[in-house]
């Protein structure tokens, strides 16, 4: 593998492989520039994944300790677990569903079309759904997604046959197996589907796409990419001019490093993005890097999610073939009759026994707990993942009493639920649960949200810098060669499960950050 020099102040430093990430080294090696990428975690290969969720949880997911405050779920059931993500080469992307619906045209402007709520803090983007489709276009050809650019869709599995029949016969219209990022039939190098139901532990075969078997392969083939991993990023260092000029970093045993650099990405997911900023204050930047709206940790979100489970009389085997691939769009159009503003998407979800007790009724007990796991193999699930209100109160800060292994403060990720999101999960469990009963359930379970997935908003872009962290290329407004590429940088959550989206935007600044080097003026 290529190395680079501490010293070499010409590379590009990107913190984090995933979508993100992995998307920005491989536009920049491709356009002959070098790059050190960060990776926190190690380099599991497909060929390592293993097909069990309590051992793929040991093996991909970031485990460092995290305090969850508020009125959430997740504060009194999992309060040391508020989000689930990877610590691997590759991140989340390792394990994630593969649903990649794009926003529509009116979650870019939130606060236009839904008015004024109260108690959020609902801004429009700084960009339309018209600048961001080519990127859209290029990001599901990269990603192989089916239903799109001539791509076949994957085939129905008894999970999302339950529900298509249901949604058939409550009316709905617009339903379908994805569009979904795992390979149908041979892609890009990649094989097609075996069905195999674990891609959430790792896909073994490579038909699911993740930066592991896609950007980062094909970054690293250039030799311009240098990947260190088991790297944790602990502060960005600034220049006498004011300007981001490397990154201290820590490695597997513990010792401090220093990489120079030219530019610096963040791609550490909505939490650790914000963690890393907020330690990295200086004299200049009391209150974190790019923090000078006072926007840097606000505003998270992690849609609003639950889950519904149907019993059914006859098998279902939900586990059996891909995890999501089954997806209902009717909902998730705007329409305040319904009592909340924005929509949700109704999506399959198949978990192996582990992941169903756990989440299921999180500390369940007794016989009718004990009952429900009994009909595992007759059960169907759904999730719902609906577009939860920005507020500023919902922010991640650094934990005044919980520390890291390295003795940094833990994030403390604060999220209280905003009425509008409670009266679209209540009407999201209204009807998925009329929706399996249509088609014969005989018992429905109302389960809350897991961990989130799906991680938001802490370093917002706004068109003004008195708004928010970032432009609408995920540039810092206060330090023109800082740039932030993954979802921290939504100004709203929209109802899509965010990775197609991330990939586009980071698509765009990679021009951007392109051009302008090529101006000189990075």
């Amino acid at each position: 593998m290529t190395r680079y020099e501490l010293t070499d102040d010409d590379v590009a430093l990107i913190i984090g492989s995933g979508p993100g990430g992995a998307t920005l080294a491989l536009q920049l090696v491709r356009q002959g520039k070098k790059v050190v990428m960060l990776e926190a975690g190690p380099w599991v290969s497909n060929e390592d994944f293993v097909n069990d969720e309590r051992k793929a949880f040991d093996q991909l997911t970031w485990k460092d300790p995290r305090l969850a405050t508020g009125t959430w779920s997740l504060a009194s059931d999992f309060p040391g677990s508020p989000a689930w993500m990877g610590k691997v080469v590759g991140g989340t992307a390792t394990f994630w569903t593969g649903l990649t619906p794009r926003f529509k045209a009116h979650e870019f402007r939130p606060r236009s079309v839904y008015g004024q709520v109260s108690d959020a803090a609902l801004a429009d983007w700084p960009i339309d759904l018209q600048e961001l489709e080519p990127y859209y276009d290029a990001s599901e050809i990269a990603m192989g997604t089916s239903h799109r650019h001539g791509r076949p869709p994957l085939p129905a599995n008894n999970n999302y046959k339950v529900l298509a029949n249901g949604a058939a016969r409550l009316g709905y219209e617009h339903y379908a197996t994805g569009p979904y990022a795992t390979n149908v039939e041979p892609y890009d190098g990649r094989p097609g589907t075996l069905q195999d139901g674990f891609c959430q532990q790792g896909d073994k075969s490579r038909a699911k796409w993740s930066p592991l078997v896609s950007e980062i392969p094909k970054a690293l083939a250039t030799g311009l990419l240098e990947l260190r991993t088991n790297s944790q990023a602990v502060q960005i260092t600034l220049g006498t001019d004011g300007r981001a000029d490397g990154v201290v970093y820590s490695d597997v045993d513990g010792v401090l490093h220093r990489q120079s650099a030219r530019v610096v990405a963040m791609a550490g997911n909505a939490i650790e993005t914000p963690r890393l900023l907020l330690t990295s204050a200086t004299n200049g930047h009391p209150d974190g890097l790019a923090n000078s709206s006072g926007q840097l940790g606000r505003n998270y979100m992690r849609h609003t999610t639950g889950v519904v489970y149907a019993e059914f009389p006859d098998e279902v085997h939900m586990y059996r073939g891909e995890p999501m691939a089954g997806i209902v769009n009717d909902e998730s159009r705007h329409d305040p009759s319904r009592g909340f503003v924005g929509g949700y998407y109704m999506e399959s979800i198949a978990q192996g026994l582990p992941s169903f007790s756990t989440f299921m009724t999180p500390h369940g007990w007794g016989p009718e707990f004990t009952s429900k796991i009994e009909a595992y193999t007759r059960t169907a699930g759904m999730w719902i993942c609906g577009e939860d209100m920005p507020r500023e109160t919902n922010r991640v800060t650094l934990s005044s009493s919980l520390k890291d292994h390295l003795g940094l403060p833990a994030p403390e990720v604060h999220y209280d639920d905003h009425p509008n999101d409670i009266a679209m999960r209540d009407h999201a469990y209204t009807q998925g649960e009329k929706l399996f009963r249509a088609v014969g359930a005989v018992r429905t379970t109302r389960a809350p949200g897991m961990p989130s997935g799906h991680n938001l908003g802490t370093a917002r872009m706004s068109a003004s810098s008195a708004d928010g962290v970032v432009n609408s290329f995920g540039q810092a407004h206060d330090i023109p060669n800082l740039f932030i590429s993954d979802g921290s940088i939504f100004t709203s959550g929209a109802a899509a499960n965010p990775t197609l989206t991330i990939m586009a935007l980071v698509l765009r600044q990679a021009e951007y950050l392109m051009e302008q080097a090529r101006v000189g003026v990075l």
